[in-house]
C-alpha cells in the first residue's frame, strides 16, 4: 500500500526490522527516539503483506506471528530483562488503531515504572471509560 509505514518500513527513518520470518517482522524504533514515550524494548509484529486488521490475517500469518512472538520474547528478555509483558492488537479506529495495517504490540513492562502492576484492564475499567 502506497504510504503505509509498515509496508514501506523506510518511511520512518528510525524504524528497524529487528527480527523476521516468512510472514511477518518485528519492528522497533530507535530507543533514543522513544525514551520517555514508550517502554524500553517495545515493538510491533506486523504481517509483511498489507492486512488492515488482525481479522484479515491468513492462518499462515497467524502462525508466523506466533512463531515470531517467541523469538521476540527471547530477544527482549536477553537485551532488556523485563519483569512482564503487555501484548495486544487494536482493531479499528474506536479501538485505538491509528495505522491501518495490522500490528501486534509487544510491550515489555518493568517493576520500576510508574504504572507497574497496571495492565490493560486498568485502562478499560477506569471511570473515564464509562459509557453511561
Amino acid at each position: 500500500m502506497n504510504g503505509c509505514i509498515f509496508c514501506q518500513v523506510e518511511l520512518v527513518p528510525d524504524q528497524n526490522v529487528v527480527l523476521s520470518n516468512e510472514h511477518c517482522m518485528f519492528l522497533q524504533v530507535d530507543e533514543a527516539q522513544i525514551r520517555g514515550v514508550q517502554l524500553e524494548g517495545a515493538g510491533l509484529i506486523v504481517p509483511k503483506v498489507h492486512r488492515e486488521t488482525t481479522f484479515d490475517l491468513t492462518a499462515e500469518e497467524w502462525q508466523g506471528t506466533y512463531s515470531l512472538l517467541h523469538e521476540v520474547k527471547k530477544y527482549i528478555d536477553e537485551v532488556h530483562q523485563p519483569d512482564g509483558y503487555n501484548l495486544g492488537w487494536n482493531c479499528g479506529e474506536e479501538a485505538g488503531q491509528h495505522v491501518f495495517h495490522a500490528h501486534f504490540h509487544v510491550i515489555p513492562r518493568y517493576a520500576d515504572e510508574p504504572l507497574a502492576g497496571k495492565g490493560i484492564r486498568y485502562l478499560f475499567k477506569s471511570k473515564e471509560n464509562n459509557r453511561g
